[in-house]
């Protein structure tokens, strides 16, 4: 990488037609810093290369807030290192209202901190199971949009994140090449009332090597049944 790192990852951001400020490019700088840091102390993620960064987190994670709106309120289950929604808010600054959930305690740990770093007022951390947390009268049907990233198979997933969304909202699923997965999940759509509105596709590149990517748009089209999500147990062994 023979440029800083804030200028490719502008220039990166530029080809995938996504504009980044100062004060985007100064958050983004921070996150990597802290992320390689606290990477030496646990498990955060196996990508610790300044570049691959930039192409497989954060530029993957951008292409996402094309399809998000000012004043929308989101929801990231299973979000990890903070992918998508870490990045998700430091592009939308105070505009979108984020909650972050995640079911390893040392991963809210580092969150936060990215959070107390970054200055992000816009977002909070949960620290409990996805399928647990979408019972409660507090997240149950209230968010506009529910992320994920890397977290399950697109049937298993849904049951994990439509609970979270309004009628009329949807899940943003990002997702790697793979069509099948879609396929597969026709039973999950048509169960848990939602419906497969678009699919958008993107493509980056690292030295030649094509990674080509999708977002899944799901909308929830009616209120579901008070059984979903199960428990695990019942998830993995019988998916939707």
């Amino acid at each position: 990488m023979n440029k800083s790192f804030k200028e490719t990852l502008f220039l990166e951001a530029k080809n995938q037609k996504i504009l980044l400020d100062d004060d985007m490019l100064d958050k983004f700088e921070k996150y990597k810093d802290l992320l390689i840091e606290w990477n030496n102390k646990i498990n955060l993620t196996a990508i610790t290369d300044e570049y691959e960064i930039i192409m497989k987190h954060f530029i993957d994670c951008l292409e996402i807030v094309k399809y998000i709106s000012e004043g929308e309120s989101l929801v990231d289950v299973g979000t990890g290192a903070g992918f998508p929604g870490i990045v998700i808010a430091i592009y939308f600054k105070n505009n979108v209202k984020i909650t972050l959930i995640d079911s390893i305690n040392k991963r809210i740990e580092f969150l936060n901190d990215v959070i107390e770093n970054l200055k992000l007022n816009n977002v909070v951390v949960i620290n409990g199971r996805a399928e647990e947390l979408s019972k409660k009268i507090d997240f149950r049907e209230k968010f506009d949009i529910c992320t994920s990233r890397a977290v399950a198979p697109l049937n298993i997933l849904l049951e994990f994140d439509v609970p979270y969304i309004k009628v009329g909202g949807k899940c943003l699923l990002l997702k790697s090449n793979n069509i099948d997965e879609i396929k597969n999940a026709d039973l999950a759509i048509k169960k848990l009332n939602c419906k497969l509105k678009d699919i958008y596709s993107y493509k980056y590149e690292i030295k030649g090597e094509v990674y080509n990517r999708y977002i899944v748009n799901i909308q929830k089209c009616k209120n579901i049944d008070i059984k979903y999500p199960r428990i695990y147990s019942k998830i993995k062994k019988n998916p939707l």
